[in-house]
């Protein structure tokens, strides 16, 4: 079974964790894989700043499976999920100011 280096978790909390992460990671990977290939069909800077969000998202599960295992301490997962939450809402921002109105003179 897991071998988990903190007391912050228990055997079966750590499953049901493991379980809930590893399907988000599926998820947002399967997404990030769509969003790559929508990026490289329509080459504009608001895709690919979504598809970076989106990438990120899968970086942030593989920060929740690295704790869960306890070879990212607690503190530096917090400051890394915040820090890529930060990063996520600001890509969003910025694709969305860099997309056109429909009917706005080009």
């Amino acid at each position: 079974m897991l071998q988990l280096t903190g007391t912050w978790l228990g055997q079966g909390q750590a499953t049901a964790l493991l379980v809930v992460i590893g399907l988000a990671t599926l998820g947002t990977a399967a997404l990030f894989l769509v969003a790559t290939a929508g990026a490289l069909r329509r080459k504009s800077q608001p895709y690919l700043l979504l598809t970076v969000a989106i990438g990120l998202l899968v970086v942030r599960s593989f920060v929740g499976i690295g704790t869960v295992f306890g070879a990212v301490p607690m503190p530096i997962h917090h400051l890394a999920g915040h820090g890529v939450d930060l990063s996520i809402a600001l890509l969003v921002l910025a694709a969305i100011f860099l997309v056109d109105t429909p009917g706005s003179p080009e």
